[in-house]
């Protein structure tokens, strides 16, 4: 074994990846770092600023000059952007429109993989997003993509107030040119949609246990 070490959580939207990660961490005893919310602070960041998400040019000239911060706290992953931590408004109805269109922008993709990856300088990770195993940790052995049926998704994202399409998410996510949503090589699925948060996790620690992780 290594001695940092990542495990790669992928899938789509309301997969169930983000619970996962966290209790996954949580029973591991490692940090959990939420990459979505990293492309959700900038899109916050853009929409303060009046900034088009679509206007490649404008977010890349903002990416510049703005100063991101990432850290832990309490095992979880934190970002600031100008000393501002928006974690608060990171699932707001704008953000959740927009934050596809920021995420397929490859300056932003490009600096917030050197961000994700600098965490395994200094501590072992859970790490959720939608290129974990395929882009950022393409070497880890340990890669789970937790996927679940559409309309399973489609009721976890009302239960929780957020109304956008999973089918218009899934899809801008995966026909994005610059590193898309895929299932890695080399990872297990996961189909969380008949599991509890619990049983969940008991998959997911045989499934890493079968990719050779000492548990």
């Amino acid at each position: 074994m290594p001695h940092r070490f990542a495990i790669a959580i992928d899938g789509p939207a309301a997969s169930g990846k983000s619970t996962l990660a966290r209790e996954l961490a949580k029973h591991l005893g490692l940090v959990m770092v939420n990459s979505g919310a990293m492309y959700r602070a900038i899109t916050w960041k853009a929409l303060q600023e009046n900034i088009d998400p679509s206007n490649n040019d404008a977010v890349v000239k903002m990416l510049g000059r703005i100063k991101i911060h990432c850290a832990e706290v309490a095992n979880e992953s934190t970002i600031t952007i100008d000393g501002i931590n928006p974690e608060g408004e990171l699932r707001a109805e704008a953000i959740n429109a927009n934050v596809s269109a920021i995420s397929a922008i490859p300056e932003v993709r490009n600096k917030l993989v050197d961000l994700q990856r600098g965490y395994l300088d200094h501590t072992s990770i859970v790490m959720e997003g939608r290129d974990i195993g395929s882009v950022v940790f393409p070497d880890t052995p340990f890669k789970i993509y937790v996927d679940a049926d559409e309309e399973v998704r489609a009721a976890r994202r009302s239960h929780v107030g957020e109304v956008d399409s999973v089918s218009k998410r899934d899809a801008a996510d995966s026909e994005r040119t610059h590193a898309p949503l895929m299932i890695a090589d080399g990872a297990a699925v996961l189909d969380t949609s008949h599991h509890t948060i619990e049983s969940g996790v008991l998959a997911a620690i045989e499934i890493l246990k079968q990719q050779g992780l000492p548990l």
